[in-house]
């Protein structure tokens, strides 16, 4: 039965090829993830083992608490005066001191900010005189010595077209200044990505950085022969209490822990992988139910040689597992390729993550072979059972079907139970309260999982109407080719429904994704328009980065403004749990129109040094009113007492406000080197030409800062939105393609199934022309049904989502205009995947199509 199932599968190429597509698909979905997060990740453990190499001991701030929701919280500097302390050590043998920042921009050659969309722009020093420490690779030139000079990263230099001798600015925490490059350098092995980095010497790093005097990083290297827990214990009292000593080993380990989003990206796309094998197996379990029920009489023949029923069944096993096992083969070593796809789809992104040499672990391997061979076999699974049921004697019958199961007559209430549950399922991980977050995705996945399974059974009652009614346009357009194709459509249920239903589960995903993005930029636009009245806002360049508040001041000075109010950024501990801290300035209610529950807009100025507003939703949550006492620790673990003096309305798309709101003046009094997340600008006369250019012209020596109006301001907080939207977008459309593949399946073998019929319509006059054209419209038929119950499908989940998060700003929007482009995109699909059937249909010769059997 081995040979008879391994010569099925070769005497039928074309449909094993088709039916394998969606395997190698899904599972290169998967090797491509973990080949490109362990690409990733390997950069990253490479970039920290090179920047302490050398190193056995390495002293850095000490911070109260991280925050890896919001605002970074920036380790404190300690004096420098530490570094001669720890070289006067018995059992040091080397110290070397360094200062850091990871927001100081090169600017290009077009005079504005190089952009490192999120990526750190790096800045730091290295002793030109002893390299032991230094993890950088000088390209050309020299390391500089003294003020004025500068290395700049090699990808920077090749893009911006710089050299040594040229001359770059640099904006670091205040205006740019010029400085002469002397060299040009690389991290060593690794592609730092979309980072930059400036290299001074130590001094002009402490002048540049505004750190004088201070320090951020002491590496220390220890006596042959010094244990490490010595050298530790032996620094260890030295410190400062903003101070902290690890062994380099542990502090590469710690500085991992900060890039945890590859782990996330890693689920991520492991989430889309698993969507992709979903469909696919849907792709499978259908194609081989229709092969099954064409080799019915080869069965029934098996059958009537003395073939028992389990041995048909391990025949359709081995056919499955040899398909398993070629497409997971294919599939993994396609991941090299579509790993290198998706790098390219996320730096088109802005998304330029650290990678170096392709790693490719034995763990990518086992899972994805193992997931692509044990997906195939279950989908194999209910084809082959029904296999088995195949009587012996329908070898001698013509037109012989499969006898229906036993348990037929439960299949339209199996199907209805599986659909509520779903639906139930879905519903209470979205909605039920008091439910951790692990066993919240885990319902969402179950029961996502199950309403997709649901739809599909359910969805044979409902072809007939559905192809009814969207195949009626075809009739009009095609004629009877047009007509013929819908009752093609309508005259297996079942087989139409399972096609479609591939191309459901992935339109009713981008339908999701849609509506929700559509809520959240409508939501955003509305919160806006309340909130922003000011003429003009102040951000950096892409927005989001936080922007000195040099720029700011600087905006005072140019004619004809009226008002200029600063919002920092930082983060605290409050009421037990890391936040995201706002401060503003006394004027704020001038440009930021708030209204008020308790308290009034005359709130901002009276904050003080003890003052500070809350949402409506954060004094509801933690029971405060108008002089609750509040503390605030910051991350220099300093405790500041604060009472409540305000609440405001927190508008449906949210507000720049963090969860507490305190003065500038307090803030910049407890906040080293404060920053602002934005300002916003009144001027006389409002929005002009004249006031544009005034405030500009302000700017010159702030490269990263960008005046915006209102909808500007609004176009560049949506465009990163926009951007995520396409990726998902991207992502989910391996999915839709994967059933696209099950459509031409099943055109394909329906035009195996249909031979004799399609010789006797060319026999009585149907033209080529018009065989293609009934093929293609059955293929737009069926793809239109998978499009209507996909957007259904998805508008109910992000129905349920919106509810959930309404709390959190979210409102249900629809799309109409992204629907529409969905149901064109769709009938644009139906036609390619028919492309390859109606003209296999078309070349049918007629006479030996009339004896085909």
């Amino acid at each position: 039965m081995s040979r008879v199932a391994l010569k099925g599968r070769l005497g039928r190429k074309l449909r094993a090829l088709l039916t394998a597509i969606a395997i190698v698909l899904g599972v290169a979905m998967v090797s491509g993830t973990y080949v490109l997060t362990d690409t990733i990740k390997g950069a990253f453990d490479t970039l920290f083992a090179q920047s302490y190499k050398n190193a056995d001991a390495v002293v850095t701030g000490k911070v109260a608490f991280t925050n890896n929701q919001g605002n970074g919280v920036e380790a404190p500097s300690f004096p420098e005066s530490l570094l001669g302390r720890v070289r006067a050590l018995p059992d040091v043998a080397f110290a070397a001191g360094e200062v850091t920042d990871a927001r100081t921009h090169l600017i290009g050659r077009d005079g504005k900010a190089i952009v490192t969309h999120g990526a750190p722009a790096l800045a730091f020093n290295v002793d030109p005189s002893d390299q032991r420490f230094n993890p950088l690779t000088l390209t050309s030139g020299s390391w500089p010595r003294g003020p004025g000079l500068i290395a700049i990263d090699k990808a920077t230099a090749d893009k911006e077209h710089y050299h040594v001798g040229d001359t770059i600015r640099v904006e670091a925490r205040g205006p740019v200044r010029p400085f002469l490059i002397s060299g040009i350098a690389k991290y060593g092995s690794v592609n730092i990505g979309s980072a930059t980095f400036a290299v001074f010497d130590l001094a002009t790093a402490q002048v540049v950085l505004d750190k004088p005097g201070k320090l951020d990083v002491i590496r220390v290297q220890s006596k042959s022969g010094v244990p490490n827990a010595k050298l530790l214990a032996e620094i260890q009292p030295l410190l400062p209490p903003t101070a902290q000593v690890r062994s380099a080993s542990a502090q590469a380990k710690e500085d991992l822990k900060e890039v945890g989003f590859v782990g996330i990206l890693q689920k991520i796309l492991l989430v889309f992988a698993a969507i992709a094998l979903f469909v696919g197996s849907f792709v499978i379990a259908n194609t081989l139910s229709i092969t099954i029920a064409q080799r019915t009489r080869e069965f029934a023949t098996l059958r009537t040689l003395g073939a028992t029923r389990r041995q048909v069944l391990g025949s359709i096993f081995v056919e499955g597992l040899i398909v398993g096992v070629l497409a997971s083969v294919v599939g993994l070593f396609t991941g090299l390729l579509l790993a290198k796809g998706l790098n390219a789809l996320f730096v088109a992104a802005g998304i330029d993550l650290p990678r170096r040499g392709t790693v490719f672990a034995t763990r990518t391997i086992v899972v994805a072979l193992l997931v692509g061979i044990v997906v195939t076999l279950l989908a194999s699974l209910r084809p082959a059972l029904r296999a088995t049921r195949v009587p012996p004697i329908a070898a001698v019958r013509e037109g012989a079907v499969l006898p229906p199961s036993r348990f037929a007559r439960y299949r339209l209430a199996a199907a209805l139970v599986v659909l509520a549950a779903g639906i139930a399922v879905v519903s209470y991980g979205v909605l039920g309260s008091g439910i951790a977050l692990r066993p919240r995705l885990l319902l969402l996945g179950g029961g996502t999982l199950l309403l997709f399974i649901g739809v599909s059974l359910n969805t044979a009652g409902l072809v007939p109407p559905l192809a009814s009614t969207l195949g009626w346009p075809g009739t009009k357009i095609g004629g009877a080719a047009g007509k013929l194709a819908r009752e093609n459509a309508m005259r297996n249920p079942s087989r139409t429904a399972s096609t479609a239903a591939a191309l459901m589960i992935g339109l009713a995903l981008v339908t999701f994704v849609a509506v929700l993005g559509q809520g959240l930029r409508s939501s955003f636009e509305d919160a806006v328009n309340k909130l922003f009245v000011a003429d003009y806002a102040l951000t950096s360049t892409d927005t989001f980065t936080p922007l000195t508040v040099s720029a700011e001041r600087a905006l005072r000075r140019a004619p004809g403004v009226a008002a200029v109010s600063g919002i920092r950024a930082g983060s605290g501990k409050v009421l037990g749990k890391v936040d995201n801290i706002t401060a503003v300035e006394p004027n704020m209610d001038k440009v930021v129109r708030l209204t008020w529950k308790a308290g009034s807009p005359a709130v901002p100025a009276q904050l003080g040094s003890s003052g500070v507003f809350v949402n409506d939703d954060f004094a509801k949550r933690h029971h405060l009113v108008l002089g609750s006492p509040v503390a605030l620790e910051t991350p220099g673990a300093n405790v500041i007492d604060l009472r409540v003096t305000g609440i405001f309305a927190n508008p449906k798309g949210g507000s720049p406000f963090g969860a507490l709101t305190i003065s500038s003046a307090l803030f910049d009094a407890n906040y080293p080197r404060p920053e602002n997340e934005m300002a916003f600008v009144n001027t006389a006369g409002g929005v002009t030409a004249q006031n544009t250019t005034a405030l500009e012209s302000q700017l010159d020596a702030f490269p990263d800062a960008k005046i915006q109006t209102r909808n500007e301001f609004k176009t560049s907080f949506e465009k990163p939105i926009k951007m995520l939207l396409s990726l998902l977008y991207v992502l989910l459309g391996l999915s839709v393609i994967i059933s696209l593949f099950g459509i031409v399946n099943t055109l394909v073998l329906t035009v195996f199934e249909r031979t004799r019929e399609l010789g006797m319509l060319r026999a009585v006059g149907m033209t080529r022309r018009q065989v293609r054209r009934m093929i293609r419209h059955e293929s737009v038929v069926t793809a239109l049904i998978g499009a209507a119950l996909g957007i259904v499908v998805g508008i109910f989940l992000a129905l349920l989502v919106t509810i959930a998060l309404s709390n959190q700003g979210f409102v249900f929007a629809v799309p109409y205009g992204d629907l529409f482009v969905f149901v064109i995109a769709a009938i644009i699909a139906g036609m390619l995947a028919a492309i390859l059937p109606a003209r296999r249909a078309a070349r049918l010769n007629v006479l030996e199509a009339l004896q085909y059997e």
